[in-house]
């Protein structure tokens, strides 16, 4: 193309079109997108945020101290110390939380940071809120199976949310968890009720033990654990169901431990293949695969095949449910079971009784004067005839037995538990608590102990290093 024709259409395209040709061109833009107000979504923010702003008070951070022995003392030191957080919520105006097992096991010192006062609702606010108050916390007990710990403080008045009921949750409801993730204060996560009760509400490290509230502000789970493959806070979220909760906090409010109760049967959820192969009729709910001779559910006329229409009126729809609906259940209640067999429906009243292998019962045959290990923080017995009979077959016919263990018992990373075998301290036989007692005496701050335990039919090294001094002699 010639330079000059080139340069005559750079400036032809230089040139402003046409009044006719600009009109037409602001006729073709598209004008500018304005949102439509959304109120149910402002309305829904305003809702959680006043929620949110209501219940805070009420969840606390639980900051445990622990020490270490090992190559991660400074040099010099025998002991190093570990600073771990987790979560809590007050239950009781005059300072029982509830967090996990998990938050306070195997901690020497337990602190619970409340949350700050707020700003006035005309004051300016700021995202650097001031430090929370701490109070030293005492360990009430705490449960493993459930993963539970009651903490108490020593004040009145304060701010505390009350239990719900989770089994009126629903899938796809709405629910909230609150903690101090990371020593974070006041997280808040919103999710739904993805099965009863896990929650897609992302639990962050550190929520552990923080509540998991429904719409209407009410505690209806405890946050436990997050399952994840990537190792961060998305996947799915499981909390202990607020009923539980409510069962084991009672019990430990008034005897320190959880007496759990059965009625010797094993329920299993029905599935078609289950339905076909036994002609049950039905290709959902609850049969019962075995009934334990001479237990109170045969004693009460219950039998193998049975098909579980209820408990206590509730429907029960599978063997998960049935056990949570009879966990509440203490020692000495009676419950009432409607089952079909063949085409004849009954009621039974089966009376609960205590576990036969709950370690927990083992607390009931100790005194503190008597079978006191302090060096070990655990109160012991003899491993006697009668023990064996109560725990079943062991591995050895002498040794100690745990009756009852402080959350720091023994080892930090893996303390002793209520039910555990002692049968040897470093390589010595351990045939009796007075003997046991003895070995402990010979023993410095700083030396190493290793116990060979059985634990649930499993043996097991437990190593650690003397951190108290020998009690003085009498």
């Amino acid at each position: 193309m010639p330079l000059a024709a080139a340069g005559a259409l750079v400036h032809a395209a230089s040139m402003p079109p046409p009044a006719h040709a600009q009109a037409t061109a602001r006729r073709a833009l598209p004008s500018p997108v304005e949102a439509p107000p959304a109120p149910d979504l402002i309305r829904l923010s305003s809702t959680i945020e006043r929620l949110v702003a209501r219940v805070r008070p009420a969840v606390v951070q639980v900051v445990t101290t622990a020490y270490l022995p090992g190559e991660t003392a400074a040099p010099g030191a025998l002991l190093a110390t570990q600073h771990a957080t987790g979560s809590g919520v007050l239950v009781t105006a005059d300072g029982y939380i509830v967090t996990n097992a998990h938050v306070v096991e195997g901690a020497r010192r337990v602190q619970v940071v409340l949350a700050p006062p707020g700003p006035e609702p005309s004051a300016p606010r700021s995202i650097l809120k001031p430090p929370g108050r701490a109070l030293g916390a005492q360990v009430v007990g705490f449960d493993h199976e459930s993963d539970l710990a009651l903490l108490k403080v020593v004040e009145t008045g304060l701010p505390f949310l009350s239990l719900g009921d989770s089994e009126a949750l629903r899938q796809g409801q709405i629910v909230i968890a609150l903690g101090s993730p990371m020593g974070l204060e006041g997280s808040v996560t919103l999710g739904v009720v993805s099965a009863v009760i896990q929650t897609d509400a992302p639990i962050n490290p550190g929520n552990s033990g923080g509540p998991l509230l429904d719409a209407e502000g009410q505690v209806v789970g405890i946050n436990s654990f997050i399952l994840t493959q990537s190792g961060g806070s998305e996947g799915i979220g499981f909390a202990a169901p607020s009923n539980i909760v409510r069962t084991v906090v009672d019990q430990l409010r008034k005897a320190g431990r959880v007496r759990r109760g059965e009625i010797g049967i094993v329920a299993q959820t029905i599935t078609p293949t289950l339905a076909a192969g036994l002609g049950l009729g039905q290709a959902w709910g609850v049969v019962l695969a075995d009934v334990h001779p001479d237990g109170p559910g045969a004693r009460a006329g219950l039998r193998v095949g049975d098909i579980v229409l209820s408990l206590d009126g509730k429907v029960t729809e599978n063997a998960r449910q049935f056990l949570v609906n009879l966990y509440p259940h203490t020692v000495g209640d009676t419950v009432v079971i409607e089952v079909r067999r063949g085409t004849e429906r009954r009621k039974v009243p089966v009376a609960v009784v205590e576990r036969p292998s709950d370690p927990a019962r083992l607390a009931d045959l100790v005194t503190p004067e008597r079978n006191v290990i302090a060096r070990l923080g655990i109160l012991g017995l003899d491993l006697d005839d009668a023990l064996l009979r109560m725990l079943g077959p062991l591995r050895a016919q002498a040794g100690v037995v745990v009756a009852a263990a402080a959350p720091d018992s023994g080892s930090v990373q893996d303390p002793l538990r209520p039910g555990d075998v002692i049968y040897t301290l470093n390589q010595q036989s351990v045939t009796s608590v007075e003997y046991l007692r003895g070995l402990l005496a010979k023993l410095s701050v700083g030396e190493p102990v290793v116990l060979h335990v059985e634990r649930e039919g499993e043996l097991r090294f437990i190593g650690f290093e003397i951190s108290e001094p020998a009690p003085a002699s009498p």
